[in-house]
């Protein structure tokens, strides 16, 4: 939220309790699509915290990406302090010309081009597409609608931009959750970037830690500009120690399953129509959705609204029963409240 009231996407909770009142603890925070249940940390060596993060943990970081995500040997990978760090630099590394987003999506993508000098015009569908687009940008299961585009839609679109010597350029930062949409495996090829987060799926997105996942070119360019020690030390060990592990990967894949499912019960109870989802977030159209949320918020539970569909809401996941049971109730005091 801002000073007056208007709502903007992520840690926003501060901003809720200024106007809604209330500590941190009483809030019921759904208004990302994070994984509420946090991995477990790994004990971490004391000197990550005092050395600056060498060159082997940074690339003993990025293999474990490469193995978690399924890239091949000649992708090139470039590790961030998270993947908007990607987003907002990478539209200064290519020429200025006219940008595709299949929207409505996440923003930053569109602010990002327009404040690196590009035309940046948004379509329905990859049908929709224009002739002179050089970049087009997919956001892969997308937010916050989760519509689902699928790989052979993709790779014909690949196949399209190489012809015009362009970028696809895929955004796959709820992909961990939804894994048979993903073209990792693809990384490396010609005309092609794929953004992966690590935060959301395994609920560090205060680690602050994304991918890059493109050609040894591309990666080596976002990696000047992004300058040395770009990523802190902690945030490559963690990133390294739970990206190894496919034990670790199956079992919060689990969690997510269970807890999306536990969200759908109380949204299908509260009887709204369901836009979309992904296994992190459902996004649902309700008449007065701005009551809705403004009704929840006296509750001290936080979703998401938004400006460009007002009748939209999106909510994150429970942790588990007494989570749900709590918006469950919340909702359907708000249904009374607002009956004639």
């Amino acid at each position: 939220m801002t000073e007056d009231g208007a709502y903007v996407h992520g840690g926003g909770l501060d901003a809720a309790i200024a106007r809604f009142g209330g500590s941190r603890a009483d809030w019921l925070d759904l208004s990302t699509g994070i994984n509420p249940s946090p991995v477990a940390l790994p004990e971490l060596d004391p000197e990550v915290w005092a050395r600056l993060p060498d060159a082997g943990l940074q690339a003993r970081c990025i293999e474990e990406a490469r193995g978690a995500y399924g890239a091949p040997e000649e992708a090139g990978i470039v590790a961030a302090p998270g993947s908007q760090a990607l987003i907002s630099l990478l539209p200064f590394l290519l020429p200025r010309g006219e940008v595709a987003i299949l929207e409505p999506t996440y923003g930053e993508h569109r602010a990002s081009f327009e404040a690196g000098g590009h035309r940046v015009s948004g379509v329905e569908t990859i049908a929709d597409l224009t002739d002179g687009a050089q970049v087009v940008v997919v956001v892969n299961p997308n937010n916050p609608d989760g519509r689902r585009t699928e790989r052979p839609a993709l790779v014909a679109l690949l196949g399209e931009m190489r012809r015009r010597g362009g970028l696809l350029v895929v955004d796959e930062a709820f992909a961990d959750a939804a894994s048979d949409l993903s073209i990792a495996d693809m990384a490396g090829e010609p005309g092609l970037l794929i953004h992966r987060s690590f935060g959301k799926f395994y609920g560090l997105a205060g680690v602050r830690l994304g991918f890059a996942l493109t050609t040894p070119a591309l990666a080596g360019n976002l990696a000047r500009r992004l300058g040395p020690w770009a990523v802190s030390g902690p945030a490559l060990a963690i990133g390294a120690a739970v990206l190894s592990s496919e034990t670790v990967r199956e079992r919060i894949a689990g969690e997510v399953q269970a807890q999306a499912q536990l969200r759908n019960r109380v949204l299908a109870e509260a009887r709204f129509n369901l836009v979309g989802e992904t296994p992190l977030f459902a996004t649902v159209e309700t008449s007065g959705a701005g009551a809705v949320f403004e009704a929840l918020c006296r509750r001290q539970i936080l979703t998401r609204p938004f400006a460009y569909r007002p009748n939209w809401l999106r909510f994150g996941n429970p942790k588990d029963e007494t989570e749900a049971a709590r918006l469950a109730g919340a909702l359907a005091d708000t249904a009374r409240e607002r009956r004639p």
